[in-house]
């Protein structure tokens, strides 16, 4: 029950306004009771999803459990993780407690500096993208994973229910939109950065969620890593996107996570820009000036407070 009330806690955080919160935790004695009881006795089932699309930037397929269901999503990540958590490579940046977007661009602008001896020696990136990776998840190699460091009948069977709750016929895939996918997704793919790290012993490796890059002074190098990786990545049932594998140099600039970093400035991707410039409001403000204090984008940083407080004018 306790851990129940723990993930009910670190779940409601900023959500408490939402309709489906609030009826939930108008009886919130009795529903955690309840679903204390159906786990106890092993007879907890997955609700059914709602569905719906966002474009951020490009279109996704949101699916959203009920109120019930993400408290013991949360539950799951609050005890799972920390026994992951311990295992994971330091590079990895996607969904970890001090991590995320930010910290990996910083990280990456330290790798490059570090490379290029503070722009005197020239760099290469190789840049590659996973295609489809939440989708095409095995569930099979997942639990595999999972159950090398979880040895519990009860908890297998708990996560399971959760893998195929989203009607997944052909055991693969998870949904986005559940807590447990992120963590899910960063133990399936431990695997790849242990590869990089102590196998391939690149030293200059850094990954967000399924976009990944290695940094060098070789290109040939890095290009014969190409089949090294694809070969990894196919035994996790997985496939690098045939369009976003790429060798560049520094000097011509390096995409990634909505910035393009060059020896000389960090600049905004453009699409980062124009949906910054096309959706900023009072509200979302503070976020896009955060991204912009990331990048070389004063003038950027004023024309979106100029025009978020246009907009809250009409």
């Amino acid at each position: 029950m306790k851990a129940l009330n723990v993930a009910w806690v670190k779940f409601s955080v900023g959500k408490k306004s939402r309709r489906d919160v609030m009826a939930y935790e108008k009886n919130l004695g009795p529903n955690i009771g309840s679903l204390h009881n159906d786990l106890t006795r092993g007879c907890y089932r997955h609700g059914r999803y709602v569905d719906f699309i966002v474009q951020d930037p490009k279109r996704r397929e949101i699916r959203k459990a009920t109120v019930r269901d993400r408290v013991v999503h949360q539950a799951i990540v609050t005890a799972l993780e920390p026994i992951f958590e311990r295992s994971f490579v330091y590079d990895s940046y996607s969904c970890r407690v001090g991590k995320g977007t930010h910290a990996a661009v910083l990280r990456l602008r330290g790798f490059l500096d570090r490379v290029s001896r503070n722009n005197t020696v020239k760099v290469y990136a190789l840049k590659c993208d996973i295609k489809q990776f939440f989708a095409s998840i095995d569930h099979e190699i997942l639990m595999g994973l999972i159950e090398l460091r979880i040895c519990d009948e009860r908890i297998s069977a708990l996560l399971r229910e959760v893998l195929l709750s989203h009607g997944s016929d052909l055991g693969r895939g998870l949904p986005l939109g559940n807590v447990t996918s992120q963590l899910f997704a960063n133990v399936y793919l431990h695997e790849l950065d242990f590869f990089v790290k102590f196998y391939l012993r690149e030293k200059y490796y850094l990954r967000y969620c399924d976009d990944f890059l290695i940094l060098g002074t070789d290109k040939d190098h890095l290009e014969s890593l190409i089949p090294f990786l694809d070969q990894k990545i196919a035994s996790l049932y997985l496939s690098l996107h045939p369009d976003k594998v790429t060798v560049r140099p520094y000097s011509q600039g390096i995409d990634f996570l909505g910035y393009v970093m060059r020896p000389y400035s960090v600049t905004l991707r453009t699409k980062t820009k124009n949906r910054a410039l096309k959706r900023v409001s009072q509200t979302n403000l503070p976020s896009y000036l955060g991204l912009c204090s990331h990048a070389d984008a004063n003038q950027i940083a004023r024309t979106l407070q100029h025009i978020a407080w246009e907009r809250d004018l009409v």
